[in-house]
């Protein structure tokens, strides 16, 4: 007697698999977190795929609509996230240093930096600094790590000059600067998407 009723039921078993996948894929929000798989996400559905449409399985009321991403075949959009990819390379490995020198226990407040830390910081940012001779002033000694003089729950680097005097410096400013010298077209975009608003 159970094998008819459970025959009827299958389909409207398989329609709540289907809603439950398509629920989960959406609240989950795998398509807003990899946004250089948006062609993917865009493709599908529409072009040579049979499966269902998301609005035969939800009402409008309940539906959230896909997040849009600018198409792959947008020739502006794409050249952009190839050079937004290519300053995410150059920029990355300064900026990992940077963050292991100031977040993690390799140097304690007030120490100086090691001369193969010191040459990388100096390099790849001191020197990009928009007043970086002011900065050095009558001359660079070292470069340390110690807590910021007005907010003292963060940590940033100092120039240590060659009279004993000791300067902060910002390496968020460093490396804006230098996104804006090196990549003028793409620096202001770049810098909205990817560093903190009110860091300068």
């Amino acid at each position: 007697m159970a094998a008819p009723f459970l025959l009827r039921a299958l389909p409207l078993l398989h329609l709540r698999l289907v809603q439950h996948h398509h629920h989960f894929r959406l609240t989950n929000g795998s398509t807003t977190l990899r946004p250089f798989c948006s062609a993917a996400a865009e493709s599908t559905g529409s072009d040579g795929d049979n499966s269902p449409s998301l609005s035969q399985f939800f009402s409008s009321k309940t539906a959230k609509p896909p997040a849009r991403y600018p198409r792959w075949d947008d020739p502006d959009f794409r050249k952009w996230k190839h050079k937004e990819a290519e300053i995410l390379e150059d920029v990355e490995p300064i900026i990992c240093l940077t963050k292991e020198i100031l977040h993690s226990n390799r140097y304690m407040d007030g120490e100086r930096l090691t001369p193969d830390d010191e040459k990388a910081v100096v390099d790849k940012l001191l020197a990009h600094h928009p007043h970086s001779e002011d900065k050095i002033g009558c001359g660079l000694d070292s470069i340390m790590v110690d807590r910021h003089p007005q907010f003292r729950h963060s940590r940033c680097l100092f120039v240590v000059r060659t009279d004993g005097g000791w300067i902060d410096f910002s390496y968020q400013k460093c490396l804006r600067s230098y996104i804006r010298d090196k990549y003028p077209s793409y620096a202001e975009r770049f810098i909205k998407e990817h560093f903190k608003r009110g860091s300068g």
